[in-house]
């Protein structure tokens, strides 16, 4: 009986990552809508929320921050998802991999293609509320586009983990009941997370969104960066870069 010897761990390569973002992007030139929904659907829903909160200018910039960050986020998680599943069921994927591209340049080319998108949409999103939506802020905007982009990027890298677990684009949308919608629950953004209860508390603290949300917050009570701020804006990047470690390591060529 034969078997088939696996094939070797390959370093990551910057001229493989790149390669692969530049082939992801002029994919998605060529799908204008995608391009549309991860760029403009953010700024539609704030845009929305403001209004909605017309007669109380206060509530928006209370919670209006927290969307900033949270919407790039759920959007990311969609588009990525199902773009990456998309590759492997058409058989996209197992040719690539074929190739001298290893997983880890085919996820960081994929995060580096969604991550300069992300830029874009975070930064639509952010001069919008602040500039056009008159979001107040006591810190710098800039702060609040790095929480925004960082928020997009894990979205990003949540999205292409999850990918590898389903098997349809049906099953990925069902993802974001189970990935997105308890940390939307827990963050903090309808009550605060000191006021839960001590076990949804504790699950709240181990959940990246939390820490997204509790960023934006110190940028709308304090002029300059704060520990806090820094605290939180570096678990968010590094639970980005722990599930992009775990996409590339939980990568499937194609669906069975």
């Amino acid at each position: 009986m034969s078997t088939t010897t696996p094939a070797p761990a390959r370093a990551l390569s910057a001229a493989r990552t790149t390669a692969t973002a530049a082939r992801v992007l002029r994919q998605l030139r060529h799908d204008p809508r995608t391009v549309a929904l991860m760029i403009l659907i953010p700024c539609l829903m704030l845009f929305l929320l403001r209004y909605v909160f017309d007669g109380s200018a206060r509530t928006f910039d209370s919670i209006g921050a927290s969307l900033l960050g949270i919407f790039p986020l759920i959007t990311m998680f969609l588009v990525t998802s199902i773009a990456t599943l998309r590759e492997r069921t058409s058989g996209t994927l197992e040719r690539l991999l074929a190739l001298p591209l290893g997983k880890g340049d085919l996820i960081a080319g994929y995060a580096l293609a969604f991550g300069a998108l992300a830029i874009v949409q975070s930064a639509l999103a952010t001069g919008l509320a602040v500039w056009f939506l008159g979001l107040d802020v006591t810190g710098s905007p800039w702060l609040l586009l790095l929480v925004a982009l960082l928020d997009a990027l894990l979205g990003t890298a949540l999205g292409l983990f999850v990918s590898a677990f389903a098997a349809s684009e049906f099953q990925a949308v069902q993802f974001m009941p189970a990935v997105i919608f308890p940390q939307l629950l827990l963050c903090g953004l309808f009550t605060p997370r000191e006021a839960m209860h001590p076990v949804l508390e504790a699950v709240s603290d181990a959940l990246p969104m939390s820490y997204a949300v509790d960023a934006m917050n110190e940028v709308l009570r304090h002029t300059d960066m704060t520990t806090l701020f820094v605290r939180d804006t570096l678990i968010v990047a590094a639970c980005a870069l722990l599930v992009l470690a775990l996409g590339a390591a939980t990568l499937k060529r194609r669906t069975a």
